[in-house]
């Protein structure tokens, strides 16, 4: 229902489940902060100017938009949002947090798999009248978000410790 993407679209957070980067050689299994059965967070490569190292949330199995998405994988993905936000919160130093996610072209989703952004905020941020960089950032740039985050939730999800 409501569904985008093109019949051959190889979903790149379908690949980030399955610990592969993208097709175009993006997603390193490092980003990825916390894994439980039904979802996946990982530090996303694309960044805002004064919001450096959000993290996006997905459900394990494709389902491109919240119409599709079943409850099981919905309370999931809320579940980690929350402790994501709480481990943001706790590990970035930032004064808050905003939760937003986006449905189909209009809606401005970009990626053909349901994702949850959250985002560290800071007085002045300016989020909401910023673009993101042009240019996703480097693996180098996203791993202490990643390190610090992992180390909040206790976990080695990528099997990098």
């Amino acid at each position: 229902m409501f569904n985008h993407a093109p019949d051959d679209y190889v979903c790149p957070f379908c690949r980030r489940v399955a610990g592969l980067p993208d097709l175009r050689g993006i997603g390193d299994p490092q980003d990825i902060v916390h894994r439980t059965d039904l979802a996946t967070a990982f530090v996303a490569p694309r960044w805002w100017p004064n919001n450096h190292g959000h993290v996006l949330v997905i459900p394990n199995a494709h389902h491109e938009n919240i119409y599709d998405l079943p409850p099981e994988y919905g309370h999931a993905v809320h579940d980690l949002v929350r402790e994501v936000a709480i481990g943001i919160r706790t590990t970035y130093g930032c004064d808050g947090t905003s939760v937003r996610q986006h449905n189909e072209p209009a809606g401005y989703q970009d990626v053909w798999h349901y994702h949850v952004h959250v985002f560290p905020r800071y007085p002045g941020d300016e989020l909401y009248m910023s673009s993101a960089y042009p240019e996703f950032v480097t693996a180098e740039e996203r791993r202490p978000y990643a390190e610090r985050l992992r180390g909040f939730f206790g976990s080695d999800p990528a099997g990098l410790l």
